[in-house]
């Protein structure tokens, strides 16, 4: 007896296109979050610590570099930037070149630190706190930034939409290998990260 080959199946249209939708790689049913791309000359991270418990140490970093994908209807928010270590500035230079000494910063050694999160909470359309990592000396310690404001729109120089906030975040500096001073000087850091962020033509 002579054995039939099965018939084909045969699809309907719609299901179909359901079948080839469901093959399709992931990201091309998830369209990239736009980016934007850092302003350095509105970009910083201050730092504040308590000396000697009579007043407060201030100083802050220059040298930033970074980007960040945002998508507020997604609550989604990806920020990574670099800061170069060696651009700690008090307004004293006595007080930088300690800084950048080997038993803090350690500049000659680590010339850069390392800022990058994937996942950030939000409230709203705004997002409220920044969950990541801090590289800093060689040595990465988990740290979230929150947020004390953050607004995008158009920026009338540039005629291109731009984003940015004010953040806020507390590490402890013994967790870092800076222990220099230890009993005069707080170990705790106060940072305050200022953001402005140009979005980016579309590729």
């Amino acid at each position: 007896m002579r054995t039939r080959p099965p018939r084909p199946v045969r699809l309907s249209g719609l299901a179909a296109l359901l079948l080839a939708v469901q093959c399709l790689p992931a990201m091309a049913q998830t369209p990239e979050a736009p980016r934007y791309r850092l302003d350095p000359g509105h970009t910083f991270v201050h730092w504040e610590v308590l000396h000697m418990g009579t007043s407060t140490s201030r100083g802050r970093f220059d040298g930033l570099d970074g980007s960040i994908a945002f998508d507020a209807p997604r609550g989604a928010l990806d920020l990574g930037f670099t800061v170069d270590t060696r651009s700690v500035s008090t307004g004293s230079a006595a007080f930088d070149g300690v800084l950048r000494g080997a038993s803090l910063l350690d500049v000659q050694a680590h010339p850069q630190a390392w800022f990058v999160a994937r996942r950030a909470t939000f409230e709203g359309e705004m997002p409220r706190q920044v969950h990541g990592e801090l590289t800093l000396r060689g040595q990465s310690q988990p740290l979230t930034l929150t947020a004390r404001r953050w607004k995008c729109g158009l920026n009338l120089l540039f005629q291109r939409e731009v984003c940015g906030g004010d953040f806020e975040a507390t590490l402890s500096r013994a967790a870092f290998g800076m222990t220099l001073a230890a009993g005069l000087v707080s170990d705790e850091v106060r940072l305050l990260v200022q953001v402005e962020a140009i979005r980016e033509p579309a590729p």
